[in-house]
């Protein structure tokens, strides 16, 4: 009974958010891009630091192959590291494709973003990505 309400509960969370991404508007800023990939990191809640990723998309909304961590400031061992690196990572693929406005796309296609995922500190209740 307990495995029925997970996958339940599973399903209706991707159900929401493959609702949510059909409906959205196109992201007409790189603050839109940051936002939207925030919207897709989940770090646990003990996680403490940052991490700077690497990457550019396609002007179609998915990426020109992998992020690459290009700084990685975070708390605890190095198995935390990999975890907290692989979280953001992994956020920014659930989100591909994003839907950009056609003056956004015109100008994105190939160029590099250099983004850090910071997790929550006290005083902070979501996790952040800053577009800079």
């Amino acid at each position: 009974m307990k495995t029925q309400a997970i996958a339940a509960a599973i399903f209706f969370a991707a159900a929401a958010i493959w609702t949510i991404k059909a409906s959205a508007e196109p992201l007409q800023t790189m603050d839109d891009v940051g936002q939207a990939i925030a919207a897709c990191w989940k770090p646990a809640s003990d996680w403490k630091g940052t991490v700077t990723l690497s990457f550019s998309f396609k002007r179609d909304g998915t990426l020109i192959g992998p992020p690459k961590p290009t700084n990685i400031a975070v708390d605890g061992d190095d198995k935390a590291r990999q975890k907290f690196v692989g979280s953001a990572i992994e956020a920014i693929q659930a989100c591909m494709p994003l839907s950009f406005s056609t003056d956004l796309a015109a100008g994105i296609g190939g160029q590099v973003f250099t983004m850090p995922f910071t997790a929550p500190t006290s005083g902070q209740d979501q996790p952040t990505v800053d577009t800079q």
